[in-house]
């Protein structure tokens, strides 16, 4: 009953209790702190043309092409628990027959902004401040930066989650399953989250069942929709160029087809 091996398994099981009860304590312990976002969402321009969307598309439809500005203070969303926030932008208009269907909403940016203890990956957002100098040439100096990058904390007196952006250019294009997009009404541009903790649950923007459970200590998003808008007639590939279809990845997946 006392051999080496029970021994082992009495320890382990003791260690699991006590970390598990620990976690347990984190996730719930974020719950009293405060959340307050804001956010100014506006649009800048928006373009609908005609062509594939996508380097794979086997089709020429319409698509659109949308730029915005967005002014955020989502600091408070970061607390000893926040390991990253998933950020992104929709769009949302009516759907073709908006009497039987639900609006449609399309994903048009998205970025993740992570902890200052967290490293930074692909798609990750890096405050301005935060952005290292352009390496010399050379394979070697652009992996020093790179590492300096994701090493480097922010700088004093800023925290992670403000985001100051202007003009900034989509990562994905707007389609719709008609393939016709031109010329609808009533569309938005929203901005939501996904809050990704190193333990616990993971917490949508203001629309989350926790969210409005904690009304009292987290506040909703005050801001975060853009004005009402329309898509604008359809342009002809001869009066849009090229450069101004790219997306914020360099636009290898999105070009204008002419004719």
């Amino acid at each position: 009953m006392h051999n080496t091996f029970t021994r082992i398994q009495n320890v382990f099981g003791f260690f699991t209790s006590v970390a598990f009860t620990v976690a347990a304590v984190i996730a719930v312990s974020v719950l009293l702190c405060p959340q307050s976002p804001s956010a100014k969402l506006e649009l800048q321009n928006v373009r609908v043309v005609k062509g594939r969307p996508h380097y794979y598309s086997t089709k020429r439809e319409e698509y659109a092409h949308v730029t915005f500005d967005l002014d955020a203070d989502l600091s408070t969303l970061f607390n000893w628990n926040t390991k990253q926030i998933f950020l992104y932008i929709t769009a949302t208009y009516p759907s073709a027959s908006p009497s039987t269907i639900p609006p449609s909403e399309a994903v048009i940016w998205d970025a993740i902004i992570p902890a200052d203890d967290a490293p930074s990956h692909p798609n990750t957002y890096v405050h301005p401040d935060r952005k290292a100098k352009k390496p010399a040439a050379g394979s070697k100096n652009k992996k020093r930066a790179a590492k300096k990058v994701k090493g480097k904390p922010y700088p004093a007196g800023t925290k992670p989650g403000i985001l100051r952006l202007a003009s900034q250019k989509p990562k994905y294009q707007i389609t719709d399953v008609s393939g016709k997009i031109a010329s609808r009404g009533n569309a938005t541009l929203t901005l939501h989250w996904n809050i990704q903790p190193y333990v616990g649950v993971l917490t949508w923007s203001s629309h989350s069942p926790i969210t409005k459970a904690l009304a009292w200590r987290w506040k909703a998003l005050e801001g975060g929709q853009s004005e009402v808008f329309e898509f604008p007639p359809l342009l002809s590939a001869e009066n849009v160029k090229k450069e101004d279809l790219k997306t914020e990845k360099g636009g290898e997946a999105h070009r204008l087809m002419a004719g």
